[in-house]
This record gives C-alpha cells, sequence and structure tokens, in this order.
C-alpha cells in the first residue's frame, strides 16, 4: 500500500454549524491519503477534532502541523522545554481565552490555523467552543453585507512586556484563499474600530456584529477529555474556552503562520469631522 493511500476516515459531525470529529487516524503517522482527507474535511467543517491521540508526542505534533506551513514561535505564550513551537496553556497560569476571538488579528498575517491537544482536563467543564464566520455573514441581509463589504477594521492589542501596541487593518470582510467564501472578520478581542464611520457609529455596528457572531445557532461545543486534539481554520471562525471550572486545565498548541486576509477595498475615505481624522479619537 503506497504513502498516498486513502483510507476512509470515519466522520461524524458534531454540529449543524460546524465541526466534525473524526476516527481511525492517528496524527503520529498520518499517510499522504489521511492529510488530503484531513485538509478537505478542515475546510469543509472548520473545526476537527480527534480523540485519544495518545500516541502523539511534541516532535509528531509539530511534524504534523508543519504540513499546513511554518509554526509561529509565539512572542510571550510559554513554551513547552526544548520545543519552542510549542506553546503551553496552562490555566493555573492565567490562560482562559473566555472571550470570543479569532487569534492574532492584531496581525498583518494573522495565522492560518491551530493544532491544540488537551494533556489535562477539569473533571468537569473547560469545553471549548467554536463558531461559523461564514454562516453569520451568510446570515446578514444584503444591504448589511453590503456595506460590511465596502469597510476595513484596526485590529490592536499591547501583549504583556512589549512597549507600544500591534496595530493591524484588515477587511471587515475576508474572501478565504481556498474556498472563495466570504466571512465576517471582526471579533471582540482585538478589533478596535472601522476607520471609515464615526467614533459612535463604529462602536453601535461592532457592537451588533459581535452580539451576532456569538448566537448559539452559528457554533458547535466540546467537551475534552485528555489527549484529544482539536484544530480550526483560523480564517473563517472564531473560539471561545468556557471559563467554568476551578481544577488545572493544560493544552498544548502549535500555530501556523498566517496569510495576509483580503476583502474588497474599502469604498470609503476614512472618517473625518472638524478637522479630526479617526485616528485622532480614542476608540478604546
Amino acid at each position: 500500500m503506497s504513502n498516498s493511500t486513502r483510507n476512509r476516515l470515519d466522520v461524524h459531525p458534531v454540529s449543524g454549524a460546524l465541526g466534525a470529529e473524526v476516527h481511525d487516524v492517528d496524527l503520529a503517522s498520518v499517510t499522504d491519503g489521511d492529510f488530503e482527507q484531513i485538509h478537505e474535511l478542515l475546510l469543509k467543517y472548520l473545526v476537527l477534532f480527534f480523540p485519544n491521540q495518545h500516541a502523539l508526542t511534541p516532535e509528531t505534533h509539530i511534524a504534523f502541523a508543519r504540513r499546513f506551513g511554518e509554526p509561529e514561535i509565539h512572542p510571550f505564550i510559554p513554551k513547552l522545554d526544548g520545543h519552542p513551537e510549542i506553546v503551553v496553556l496552562d490555566s493555573k497560569g492565567g490562560f482562559k481565552a473566555d472571550v470570543w476571538h479569532t487569534d492574532n488579528t492584531c496581525e498583518p498575517s494573522p495565522p492560518i490555523l491551530s493544532v491544540l491537544q488537551l494533556k489535562l482536563c477539569p473533571p468537569m467543564g473547560g469545553d471549548t467552543m467554536w463558531s461559523n464566520q461564514y454562516l453569520v455573514y451568510e446570515s446578514l441581509s444584503q444591504p448589511l453585507r453590503e456595506l460590511l463589504d465596502g469597510l476595513t477594521a484596526i485590529h490592536v492589542i499591547k501583549y504583556p512586556g512589549e512597549t507600544s501596541e500591534r496595530r493591524t487593518e484588515h477587511p471587515v470582510v475576508r474572501i478565504h484563499p481556498e474556498t472563495g467564501r466570504r466571512s465576517l472578520y471582526v471579533n471582540r478581542l482585538y478589533t478596535s474600530h472601522i476607520p471609515q464611520l464615526s467614533p459612535r457609529e463604529s462602536k453601535m455596528l461592532l457592537e451588533y456584529l459581535f452580539t451576532f457572531a456569538e448566537e448559539p445557532r452559528f457554533a458547535c461545543r466540546y467537551r475534552w477529555a485528555p489527549e484529544s486534539v482539536a484544530m480550526w481554520d483560523n480564517r473563517a471562525t472564531q473560539h471561545y474556552a468556557v471559563n467554568d471550572y476551578t481544577e488545572q486545565r493544560i493544552g498544548q498548541r502549535v500555530t501556523i503562520l498566517g496569510d495576509n486576509p483580503t476583502g474588497n477595498p474599502p469604498r470609503w475615505d476614512n472618517y473625518q469631522a472638524g478637522g479630526r481624522s479617526a485616528a485622532d479619537y480614542a476608540y478604546r
């Protein structure tokens, strides 16, 4: 049997919006045929779950993720000893991402995907949720979609230990480079404002979009078990780690460096009023 032979994987969708659990594959030794199917499933379901990945070592975790691109070396999250590509998300260290977000949209080239393995799970709680930003965009009214297609948004954050903010501008609606589908591309954690709008308009519109994107009908929720793996397409999803536990929770994650989000160019100049540009206003 050649290395590229495609054995049909056992796939179980976990919700009507996105997500599927994949069985009968060992991520520590995927064939080329397995990888082709996983890639296709990722584009279809946006987040994939692989239970019982007990054979996955740090080396094979990195090797699997590297099939999708170059791993990120995160600027401040603690790393696994000897493996700077793997960040350690330890709840005892404060790593509880309990706000809906898309990873690192403050960067010019946000990561395209992450591969996360839970090593230690609390006995109850600690689930993670993902949302389908294709469906969010497609569920908006046509007039609102047309408005959003002509806007950009500023994404900003200041990481611990850094003296300046990381700030960049992306389309409010991005076009997926592999599927060609449009998705809403703003999130509570990083998105500061829409520069083509007045501060009040920007705040009102973003709050509506954040709230709309977080509706349960666009989401799936996954109950972790030790050694389970999740991987998700960062270009068309948001995620949220449910903070409903007190016991320790530890995950190990490899994130793949990204591409440049593309969409329609802005149809209007940046907002100005009374000689002040949008950059003069304190949006956050």
